[in-house]
């Protein structure tokens, strides 16, 4: 929603606290989707969680933002992005506090589930408000920033997560949300104009009501698509209820479609996918990103430890150099982006991520840490080049009244891509461990087959990721010309 000349303008001048505000958002969300897998090993026994509960503790955390982005981003376009920000802190922080005082497997999925609300509410507004705040000849260094935020957040979460249950036991984890939640919650109430909307300011499309029918056909294409592909490890892809769920997603998906192609007042303007080339190749390329580069921690942390026998730390340290270049060069390719454009930087840095993903295709058999650690690092250099122009080339291609929504679109393909690679990737990675194969591969001792399965399964799943990059460098480099209200 479009702020009276004058709130707008006191929230332009503070648009570097502004930044700062929304960056540690940015952090705080992907940290508490990583920091808890260090910690489910300790806090399983302690809260007598089965497995399907501790997928269920991750999952609910996820699956709630996925389900929640486009609605709430919506609303926020049409009343308050700032003020939904900060409820998006608040809810944030009091669910920290109910997670850490939780006493079973029941009240901490509720926790999470909270904590998903207010993820997808700092999700949903976090670059709508930069983008909204900064002039265009600055977008993509502040965007750059935000970035740089969130792979500082994945990036951090475990090597804290561990040192807090080490330390101070896994209610920690938590409860560190609750004094950054807390200060950043006053700082930007005293940054707000004090009254930032007004009912004479609220644009006719804000009198309109939440279309609840879409909404609701987008958590059943949502939750169909993403809770299989979750639990397909657990449930088997054979099973009833991972293809009775896509089908249910497949006939939401066209529900949906039809749903809003007819609704007064859509949730989702489709003419942003069938009009603005720009916006639905971009988003179509962050998809693909996501789905090629998810899993790769993940699977080489498995192919590091379990099949070539390093320790957790020299693992660690090895897989440090992906994140380290992400979080150091987003700024420098945000800004960048500013100067030469978008679609420069966006498809060479898919490009630079295929090249790196076919590196680990090759030299995943190598027991020289050196070759591993390199191609890794220029993953991350690919992903820093992508990722900050390519946000800010889909936040400059919509009108400022769709800045929210545009931002929990783009989140949304984030989460789902995320599923996808771990699904897709990770069956490649598991294809020929065959019946009772990761038993075998992660009990004491492993053993050779199984590794060596997995190692062919790895470079198979790497080379699939390539390929995936190089399908998203495609959307980058033909997604045609700019249709929005800043320059990409």
């Amino acid at each position: 929603m479009a702020l009276p000349p004058d709130q707008e303008s006191h929230l332009g001048h503070h648009r570097w606290a502004l930044l700062a505000l929304t960056s540690v958002g940015a952090f705080m969300t992907p940290l508490d989707a990583s920091i808890v897998a260090v910690a489910l090993p300790k806090m399983g026994p302690l809260l007598n969680l089965s497995f399907a509960t501790s997928l269920w503790v991750q999952a609910a955390y996820l699956l709630s933002i996925a389900i929640l982005l486009i609605p709430l981003g919506r609303l926020a376009d049409q009343r308050s992005r700032v003020h939904f920000y900060l409820g998006g802190i608040a809810i944030f922080t009091v669910a920290s506090l109910a997670a850490a005082l939780s006493w079973n497997g029941s009240t901490l999925i509720l926790s999470r589930i909270l904590q998903g609300v207010g993820g997808a509410l700092l999700y949903a507004t976090s670059s709508a408000i930069v983008t909204s705040v900064f002039p265009g000849h600055e977008r993509g260094r502040a965007l750059g920033i935000n970035v740089m935020a969130v792979y500082l957040g994945l990036s951090v979460g475990p090597p804290l997560g561990g040192f807090l249950v080490d330390h101070f036991g896994w209610p920690w984890i938590f409860l560190v949300n609750l004094p950054v939640g807390l200060v950043v919650f006053v700082w930007g109430w005293r940054i707000l104009p004090r009254t930032e909307v007004t009912r004479k300011a609220v644009a006719p499309l804000a009198a309109g009501r939440m279309d609840l029918p879409g909404a609701a056909l987008l958590a059943s294409l949502l939750l169909g698509l993403l809770v299989p592909l979750t639990f397909a490890s657990e449930w088997g892809w054979h099973s009833a209820r991972v293809w009775s769920l896509l089908t249910l997603s497949a006939f939401s998906a066209l529900a949906f479609w039809q749903r809003e192609t007819h609704a007064t007042l859509p949730l989702v303007d489709l003419d942003l996918l069938r009009k603005n080339r720009l916006f639905a190749a971009a988003n179509l390329a962050a998809l693909l990103n996501y789905m090629a580069l998810y899993a790769i921690a993940i699977l080489t942390a498995v192919h590091l430890q379990l099949v070539q026998g390093r320790s957790a730390k020299v693992a660690g340290w090895i897989m440090l150099g992906q994140p380290l270049m992400q979080a150091c060069l987003s700024p420098l390719a945000g800004r960048l982006s500013d100067r030469v454009g978008s679609r420069l930087l966006s498809t060479t840095g898919m490009l630079l991520t295929a090249l790196g993903m076919g590196l680990l295709s090759v030299l995943g058999a190598s027991q020289s840490i050196l070759p591993i650690a390199s191609a890794l690092a220029i993953v991350g250099v690919g992903m820093a080049a992508f990722s900050a122009p390519n946000t800010s080339a889909i936040m400059g291609s919509v009108d400022r009244s769709q800045l929210s929504v545009a931002s929990a679109f783009l989140g949304t393909m984030r989460v789902t891509g995320q599923a996808l690679s771990v699904a897709i990737l990770g069956g490649i990675a598991a294809s020929h461990l065959g019946p009772g194969g990761w038993r075998l591969l992660l009990r004491v001792g492993g053993s050779p087959q199984a590794a060596a399965a997995f190692a062919l399964g790895y470079r198979s799943a790497m080379a699939t990721g390539a390929g995936l990059a190089l399908l998203g460098a495609w959307a980058s480099m033909t997604r045609g010309a700019h249709s929005g209200t800043a320059s990409a």
